[in-house]
């Protein structure tokens, strides 16, 4: 539902906006894929706590910005693709970058809880949607300020990870190995979009701001999926570098 107005540029925005910003973020992020349906009108209605019309103007912004196509008995189902670009890394390199980022800041545990899986995370872990995963949401900091929420599903079997006493105490990585899975594989898709209210109040910045939004997946040795995590990070607060060699082919 929509946040209660917070500051001046937040309630002079149209709400039926605000929804279309929110959807039109999470298209062309890629969080909602090409091909895949949005709520209806009465859904979206009841989500955010407006009318019916309102819901209706959101739908029809997205449709005239060519991003979803509108069909009687079809719905509204996105017509966008993000573009993405592939490339290749050392895992075990990015690994102990990844859990050295851990040790380098301070979390905070929000919540721990085990939910049912929704479509988008059951098609990441590879299992039907509505098993059971755990939930795991994180506050991480650097010098006492926020630098971004970072929110893990994952399989049942790492329940023994997931508890806030060891998140507190290791990288989340560091744990996994620890219990005794070995990472086979890991992809990692980085993409931005902007705060949601929400979302912005967390972190201490405005409404709108940019946020970087990393989704990692990784796997075990067999290629089974482990856990997803996704990271929204202040943009004014964190980058990603990345060293480039030239190989002897180029």
């Amino acid at each position: 539902m929509l946040a209660k107005e917070n500051n001046g540029l937040s309630s002079v925005v149209p709400l039926y906006h605000r929804i279309f910003v929110a959807l039109r973020d999470d298209i062309l992020s890629g969080r909602r894929s090409d091909g895949s349906h949005l709520p209806t009108e009465h859904e979206l209605a009841d989500i955010h706590g407006v009318s019916r019309i309102t819901a209706r103007r959101a739908l029809n912004e997205l449709a005239g910005e060519g991003l979803v196509s509108r069909r009687p008995r079809e719905g509204t189902k996105v017509t966008h693709r993000a573009p993405v670009a592939a490339i290749a890394a050392d895992l075990d390199q990015a690994l102990e970058t990844l859990i050295s980022f851990g040790r380098e800041t301070t979390v905070k545990v929000i919540g721990i809880r085990t939910v049912p899986a929704n479509a988008d995370i059951a098609a990441a872990l590879a299992i039907t949607e509505g098993t059971p995963v755990i939930e795991a949401v994180r506050m991480r900091y650097r010098d006492d300020k926020p630098l971004g929420r970072v929110t893990s599903h994952a399989v049942e079997t790492l329940a023994p990870v997931f508890t806030a006493e060891a998140l507190l105490r290791r990288p989340l990585l560091a744990l996994v190995r620890e219990q005794g899975h070995a990472i086979g594989s890991a992809g990692e898709t980085i993409s931005a979009r902007a705060a949601d209210e929400a979302t912005a109040a967390m972190l201490g910045i405005e409404w709108r701001a940019p946020l970087l939004v990393v989704e990692r997946l990784l796997k075990d040795a067999n290629g089974v999926p482990l856990f997803r995590t996704l990271a929204e990070y202040r943009a004014d607060t964190y980058r990603i570098e990345l060293s480039l060699n030239a190989s002897a082919h180029d």
